[in-house]
């Protein structure tokens, strides 16, 4: 029986050669020609303001939390419905996590209820954009420049999606995006840091090499290079800046296929979720849909369990997450005690589909049938 998995890295062909190039080229450590490409295509693209690869995006995250100045004491405003780097990057810096329930229709933290949790000791606001959907920026943004607080977008999954015609990752002071394997654009492992605050454009690199101002010295601009300032060895190697150099060059292509597949299962499943599921995708007005992860929601804990089983047995693998960062074993001590029932919702009921490159129109058909049998 043929098993199609969850998920695929797609490989455009240049990939090898790009790497064979790197490798030869006698400079395979970081901020080589590959990775200045990469950040530049970013820049160009985006309209990010500085653009730095990282080896992940935690390693973003971690960043924005030493340019945020984050401290023991201070507090940072997140969805609970998310994967757990979203916050262990500003735990890690000693802050105490907020956590804001979803919306009741989709993921996404919902937006009028971030206010009311803002204190004196509020330093940023962690929208997730989750599924590559949008959240509301021009409500987060508003709500943060009255109160004199970052804003921090986790766009991991968000590669090439959109706000208003705006590029997720450019709204907020600094953004974090993913290039792991289950990514739309992958490297394996990888991530960048989105800096759209002049105030941290320079300290941003300092912290990205070492805590010196290497970066500085090698364009010129400096004499000698030392140690000023904290941070750590957050820049990736040559080869996974070439290797996502290949992702890139075909990025048209790569989104065109995923949003087509994307409306096939929605399409295909759109009249018969009623009465038989609780949802599919929500996306809002002011969103686009960038293709990243198609889910459904459904009904129940058991209803999931059967559909997972059922598409098993068929040789589908489907999965599910996240499990409530409020809820979590590491942070439930920690929490304010809040019940936040949306998110924990979604943590039961949630299922994803298989959704990657080479995945066939075929392939698509067979799965909606199996879930439509259910």
């Amino acid at each position: 029986m043929k098993m199609i998995p969850f998920n695929k890295p797609y490989l455009t062909g240049k990939e090898m050669h790009y790497i064979y190039q790197a490798v030869y080229s006698g400079k395979i450590s970081g901020n080589g020609i590959f990775t200045r490409k990469c950040q530049e295509f970013f820049e160009q693209k985006y309209g990010f303001r500085k653009a730095l690869l990282t080896t992940s995006c935690t390693d973003a995250l971690e960043m924005c939390a030493m340019l945020a100045g984050i401290k023991p004491g201070d507090e940072v405003i997140m969805p609970s419905y998310t994967f757990v780097s979203t916050a262990l990057a500003f735990v890690r810096a000693g802050a105490r996590i907020t956590f804001v329930d979803s919306h009741k229709d989709y993921p996404n933290l919902d937006e009028e209820e971030i206010e009311k949790y803002i204190s004196p000791r509020t330093k940023a606001i962690v929208p997730v954009h989750y599924a590559g959907i949008a959240c509301d920026m021009d409500r987060i943004m508003d709500v943060a420049d009255r109160h004199n607080i970052l804003v921090i977008e986790d766009a991991a999954q968000a590669i090439d999606s959109y706000y208003k015609g705006k590029p997720l990752g450019s709204i907020g002071h600094m953004a974090a995006f993913s290039f792991h394997e289950t990514k739309n654009i992958n490297s394996g492992e990888g991530g960048l840091l989105a800096i759209n605050d002049d105030r941290f454009i320079r300290r941003s690199e300092i912290i990205w090499e070492k805590g010196t101002n290497r970066a500085e010295f090698f364009r010129g601009e400096v004499n000698k290079y030392g140690w000023c300032d904290t941070g750590s060895s957050f820049l990736p190697s040559e080869i996974i800046a070439a290797y996502l150099w290949a992702q890139l060059e075909n990025i048209n292509e790569i989104q065109k296929k995923r949003i087509a597949l994307w409306e096939k299962y929605y399409n295909g499943l759109e009249g018969w979720a009623d009465g038989n599921i609780k949802s599919l995708p929500v996306i809002p007005k002011y969103a686009t849909n960038n293709g990243h992860l198609f889910y459904l929601v459904s009904r129940s804990t058991d209803q999931r369990a059967n559909l997972i089983n059922r598409l098993k047995e068929n040789g589908v693998h489907a999965v599910f997450h996240y499990l409530s960062l409020h809820n979590s074993q590491y942070y439930k001590n920690l929490h304010d005690g809040r019940e936040l029932p949306n998110a924990d919702f979604f943590s039961e009921n949630l299922v994803r589909l298989p959704l990657f490159f080479e995945l066939t129109e075929d392939d698509a058909d067979m799965i909606i049938s199996l879930i439509k049998g259910l």
